[in-house]
């Protein structure tokens, strides 16, 4: 307890850390239950709590950089929400596809809805029984280990919740054989085994009958069943044996409503896209994203591109140290609008800055914000000093890393640096894919802004695009 306090002290000494999200977070560890320090989710808890969503995510950044929680990154089933695959970090995750053998489905992973990070806190600071997952209950096990946090499970009832879809389960030792019987009846029935991420698929239909048929299963790492049997209800003998080095749990399920029901419950949890657009994250973890040789694909991301007109000009007219000054202050301003907007500064290029965004409309709404604060610094000088440049685009894009920092890559990218090409100080620019966006149009609309599009050809770009001014 005293090295967790030592921590906690450390924590304290960010200035830039929500005090009120320590608290929460101090006393989840001292008096939550196990299952609520494994694998949580920031976005939930902050909403549990009270909290603002982007500076809770913060301070669980803050707290794993100093040891207080672990960060994991877990592959997850669009379907069912099953985790497929954990990593320590985002290096690790080098596969080109997942299969969920639940679902019977494979996956291409993406950073936007099929990984998630969590945190589950260190050893160092408190035991918790999902530290050892193996001794887990079955239903803390699917819990706490094979769901991800995605998925809105039931804080009361779970084993209920359960209950209502499972014939019949079962504990193997590695090496262990034996069996289940159980009376198959007219449902679509799953043999699923959460370690091993096997599953068994039987179509239980016709005439029931009275004669006994049987079915061995072997649970190893090599093979997973995925065929559909088709059987008439009634009695079943199922032989199971475990060929792995841990204990397995096969569970017989009911494909039914009941199981849809558990699943359909989502909410909100931390993507990996948003946290790789999070300042918080880039600042601490600057150089421990990527690998170099990883290419990690992004479905939608936006872009902000910045840049100042006549910054030559400017310090020709005011003199090197002066006009220093002015654009040393115009960065600093940029970068807290974008922390500000939940995004993350990518990287600086001469005068230019680039930033990501989840969504369009917290772009958008930075864009808004760096136009004010330009007229503010110009109006304090007295001069139109600054004259800043904003275009924005979204789209898909990969995640690489780059001369030691975590950037981007594709033809969103260049586009959304060509449309910055094309703004003039008085306007921002944006694509169509910015503009259409719901949240997008809502913000204009709240603000009396009307977009006026125009078809620009981009170098580069074989097809002219719609670009719009915003005024």
């Amino acid at each position: 307890m005293n090295e967790a306090q030592d921590l906690f002290s450390l924590l304290r000494q960010s200035t830039d850390v929500d005090p009120l999200a320590i608290d929460a977070i101090k006393q989840t560890i001292a008096e939550g239950e196990d299952r609520e320090l494994c694998r949580i989710n920031a976005p939930a808890f902050a909403g549990k709590h009270g909290l603002d969503e982007e500076r809770t995510i913060g301070a669980f950044l803050h707290a794993a950089r100093v040891g207080i929680f672990d960060i994991s990154w877990n592959v997850l089933c669009p379907g069912c929400g099953g985790v497929l695959d954990t990593n320590a970090t985002l290096k690790t995750l080098q596969k080109d596809e997942y299969t969920c053998a639940l679902c019977a489905e494979g996956y291409s992973p993406t950073l936007d809805e099929m990984v998630e990070v969590t945190f589950t806190v260190s050893p160092r600071v408190r035991r918790i029984a999902a530290h050892n997952p193996h001794e887990l209950p079955l239903v803390e096990y699917f819990r706490q280990i094979y769901w991800g946090s995605g998925v809105d499970l039931p804080e009361e009832d779970f084993a209920k919740k359960i209950e209502a879809f499972s014939l019949e389960d079962i504990e193997l030792a590695p090496g262990e054989k034996a069996f289940l019987l159980i009376q198959l009846p007219s449902e679509f029935i799953i043999v699923f085994e959460p370690v091993t991420h096997s599953a068994q698929f039987i179509d239980a239909k016709g005439e029931p009958t009275k004669e006994r048929r049987s079915l061995s299963l072997v649970f190893d790492r090599d093979h997973v069943q995925s065929q559909t049997l088709e059987m008439q209800p009634g009695p079943m003998r199922i032989s199971l044996e475990n060929r792995t080095d841990t204990r397995v749990l096969p569970t017989v399920f009911i494909a039914g409503q009941a199981l849809h029901d558990l699943l359909g419950k989502r909410r909100p949890f931390l993507t990996a896209k948003r946290l790789l657009t999070n300042q918080t994250f880039r600042d601490l973890y600057r150089t421990d994203t990527l690998d170099i040789d990883q290419r990690l694909k992004i479905t939608s991301l936006t872009f902000l591109f910045t840049d100042l007109r006549g910054s030559t000009a400017l310090y020709e007219r005011v003199g090197d140290l002066s006009a220093f000054d002015l654009v040393r202050e115009h960065f600093q301003v940029l970068h807290e609008i974008v922390a500000a907007e939940a995004g993350a500064v990518v990287k600086t290029i001469g005068d230019a800055v680039m930033a990501t965004f989840a969504t369009p409309d917290r772009a958008i709404a930075a864009a808004l914000r760096m136009r004010d604060a330009m007229r503010a610094l110009n109006d304090k000088s007295g001069r139109e000093d600054l004259l800043l440049k904003i275009g924005v685009h979204a789209g898909p894009c990969i995640a690489v890393s780059m001369n030691e920092r975590q950037d981007y890559f594709g033809q969103t990218v260049n586009i959304a640096s060509r449309v910055q090409n094309l703004a003039t100080a008085q306007a921002i620019f944006a694509t169509r894919a910015v503009v259409d966006d719901n949240l997008t149009a809502d913000l204009l609309h709240r603000k009396a802004l009307t977009p006026v599009p125009h078809e620009v050809s981009l170098r580069g770009i074989e097809r002219e695009i719609a670009v719009y001014t915003i005024p």
